[in-house]
């Protein structure tokens, strides 16, 4: 027997060990393929993003090039300039010219404005009350004010001789009579460049015609060279003092691959340890001859290949050891058939007691199946009854307000219709005298008392009407001014001094016009039934943003809220109001309200007076 069975364990281990080897062939050329493949198509997707922030990179410096290159043709039309370098040594015309282009300066935010003559002497300049101004210094090696001479708008890029800033050069001729007097320069920086378009993973460059990187995201790369530069391009460097004490080292002496579409580049790690991999894309920008580039690190791209062939590689082996197990359940399948009629028995008695099992179980899921969906329907039902109660509970908050607030709305409504009574009555009289302008006068009035009954009217309506939850985005100054529109009677008869505070003032929030508007309207007159007693009075409504949310206060200089009483301030019917001037509800709504808005209601306490705050999510 035991014979019997190594003789048939032999034939097995010799499968297993050919299957081993030809798996191990046929994963490691599987895995190179993959390996490839994932390689050049992570490649293309970084060519094409590439292009596309390429493109978006190039479009951004144009912009910013084509935004100033027509101020100097602009200011050099100036009278202003032609005088002063008609009448150099006025010292009056100058000193007035030098804080017209301070305030140029300041206006079209560029880093410098200055003035030259025909022979690059500065006359006039926007920092001349700077310690090392530009005026008496003489820039007529500058490329930007020969072009300039010759008619021509200037361009050109260069550290600044004197701030040692770097910046953008436009230059323009200044005519007098179709002859050149001298040109007028700006000075524009690319620090702001720089810092819009930093990336994690992507490094952006450009190049001037010589191939020094002078705007760079890698801020170690500014003012060294894409290749070595030759010697006469460093002395026409250093005849034009472009880059003042710079060495220009090259970037890369390593290139690994060549394409038109791409390069890559091995670029030493400025703590050393090794070089990291970029491939690199570039544009040509005509107008100002620069070469803009995009280098993207690989190290993300190996990451990706890596896991990748780990994943392949993993699903092979499991495909393998699937086999493998399929195989030898085959080979088991002979000694399995020998105990499966004694296990068919067993499975038969088990699977009837496992039926039986199922057929309770079954029985009973099915009856707590019932109880949960009537469970469900009571509670929606009992959720749709809270709803409605506190809905017609903050409408009954509201008309009880309207309430307390008709004796001051009914003194609002008939002091113009005692006006309008009045002004019908003169132009009755300046009618029958034929004093039409008088009665026009009188009729204009007329129609304006009667929109601001209309107003008034309008509120009242929208206040009072029944709202729904619905959340929407709300303008915060509109819901605002309409609380104070339906408080103004009450505010000025109490003669409160309102201050309102909206930064900025076109807020939005995420809401319910009337439902804040029934929180604002609850805490103000709150603040003013606080405020009776005092004989300053005074309440501020404060709106102010703060990560994304927007923080509203309501606060007054009144005696506040007394210790003993903050515990039950948000309990429903708990007031400490007099007799008659509330139903102890408006905060407990209130709460809800702001609570239902993602937001909650909180009291702050103060040294004097009383501060309710509470937030809700800004919209943009």
């Amino acid at each position: 027997m035991q014979t019997g069975i190594m003789s048939r364990s032999r034939p097995r281990i010799k499968i297993y060990f050919i299957s081993v080897l030809v798996f191990a062939v046929l994963l490691s050329g599987g895995l190179t393929v993959i390996a490839k493949w994932t390689y050049w198509k992570g490649v293309d997707d970084i060519l094409e993003r590439g292009n596309v922030r390429l493109d978006l990179y190039v479009n951004y410096l144009k912009g910013t090039l084509e935004k100033y290159e027509s101020l100097p043709e602009l200011l050099a039309i100036d009278d202003k300039l032609l005088h002063a370098l008609l009448n150099p040594h006025e010292k009056t015309r100058i000193a007035t010219l030098n804080k017209y282009l301070e305030t140029i300066n300041k206006v079209s935010d560029t880093l410098d404005t200055y003035l030259l003559n025909k022979d690059g002497l500065t006359i006039a300049a926007s920092n001349w009350n700077e310690p090392r101004p530009f005026i008496g210094r003489n820039f007529s090696y500058r490329p930007y004010f020969k072009e300039a001479m010759k008619g021509h708008l200037g361009r050109y890029f260069a550290l600044g001789t004197t701030s040692a800033k770097r910046g953008y050069y436009f230059a323009y001729p200044v005519y007098k009579n179709k002859e050149i007097a001298g040109a007028v320069v700006i000075k524009i920086g690319v620090d702001l460049v720089e810092r819009k378009w930093a990336q994690e993973e992507e490094s952006y460059l450009v190049t001037d015609p010589d191939g020094v990187i002078f705007i760079t995201t890698n801020t170690s790369w500014r003012y060294k060279t894409l290749h070595p530069l030759a010697d006469q391009v460093l002395e026409r460097i250093r005849e034009t003092k472009r880059y003042p004490h710079e060495q220009f080292a090259p970037l890369s002496d390593k290139i690994l691959t060549v394409s038109p579409d791409y390069q890559v580049l091995e670029i030493a790690k400025e703590s050393g340890g090794g070089a990291r991999r970029f491939i690199k894309q570039s544009q040509y920008m005509p107008q100002a001859g620069w070469h803009v580039h995009i280098l993207t690190e690989t190290k993300g791209l190996k990451r990706k290949v890596l896991a990748v062939s780990v994943i392949a590689g993993s699903g092979f082996m499991v495909l393998y050891i699937i086999a493998m197990l399929l195989y030898q359940r085959q080979y088991r399948l002979e000694e399995l058939n020998r105990i499966e009629q004694k296990a068919r028995e067993a499975l038969r008695d088990a699977n009837e007691q496992l039926e039986t099992r199922v057929h309770d179980r079954t029985k009973k899921l099915t009856e707590a199946n019932i109880l949960l969906k009537k469970e469900i329907l009571d509670r929606k039902k009992a959720e749709i009854k809270l709803k409605r109660t506190r809905r017609e509970l903050v409408h009954a908050a509201k008309l009880a307000v309207l309430g307390q607030m008709s004796a001051g709305i009914n003194h609002e409504l008939n002091q113009p219709l005692a006006a309008i009574r009045s002004y019908a009555d003169n132009a009755k009289k300046f009618l029958e005298k034929d004093r039409l302008e008088e009665v026009c006068y009188n009729l204009d009035q007329i129609a304006e008392l009667t929109e601001r009954m209309a107003q008034i009217g309008v509120q009242l309506k929208l206040f009072s009407r029944k709202s729904g939850d619905r959340i929407v985005v709300v303008t915060l100054q509109s819901v605002v001014d309409g609380a104070l529109e339906i408080l103004n009677p009450a505010i000025k008869k109490a003669k409160v001094d309102m201050t309102i505070s909206i930064v900025p003032q076109n807020v939005k929030v995420k809401g319910n016009h009337v439902l804040l508007q029934q929180v604002l309207v609850n805490l103000v007159t709150n603040a003013i039934q606080a405020l009776e007693e005092q004989e300053q009075k005074r309440i501020t409504i404060d709106c102010r943003v703060t990560d994304d949310r927007v923080r509203i206060s309501v606060q007054d200089n009144g005696p506040g809220v007394l210790p003993k009483e903050l515990k039950n301030i948000f309990e429903p019917f708990f007031t400490t109001k007099k007799s008659g001037q509330g139903l102890g509800l408006g905060l407990t709504i209130s709460s809800r309200i702001v609570k239902s808005f993602g937001g909650t209601l909180e009291y702050i306490e103060q040294p004097d007076g009383a501060r309710f705050e509470f937030s809700l999510e800004q919209v943009v």
